[in-house]
């Protein structure tokens, strides 16, 4: 094996070797995820409001998310694709029961994704 192909080698096992090490940034429940769902979700899902009303679904704590609906729990953690408050907000479910719903602000791509990174990494209360 001649010398360039030898430093090659080298320098592509050094590459995929620090490539396979990273990890995306942990997201944080408290200064990523509770931002965003207190002004996306927070007005509707309050006691009084019609998505309490009509889940009892809360945003008031990392507790209450957690806890869920009446009908269940919304977050599975480390199952992005079973989540339910995943599936809403990125429009997998009926259109008709997308969050947030038709008029108000909607997420934007960076913020779903912020929640789906969470709930990936475990929905740790961080």
């Amino acid at each position: 094996m001649s010398m360039t192909c030898r430093i090659f080698s080298i320098a592509l096992l050094v590459f995929l070797a620090s490539a396979c090490g990273r990890s995306e940034p942990t997201v944080s429940f408290s200064k990523d995820v509770r931002p965003v769902l207190e002004s996306r979700c927070g007005e509707c899902h309050t006691p009084g409001n019609p998505g309490y009303e009509a889940s009892q679904l809360s945003f008031a704590s990392y507790e209450s998310l957690m806890k869920g609906t009446q009908y269940g729990p919304v977050v599975i953690a480390g199952d992005s694709a079973s989540s339910n408050l995943v599936v809403l907000i990125e429009g997998r479910a009926d259109p008709s029961i997308k969050m947030p719903h038709a008029g108000a602000p909607q997420m934007s791509a960076s913020e779903i994704e912020t929640i789906h990174r969470w709930v990936e990494q475990g929905a740790k209360n961080n």
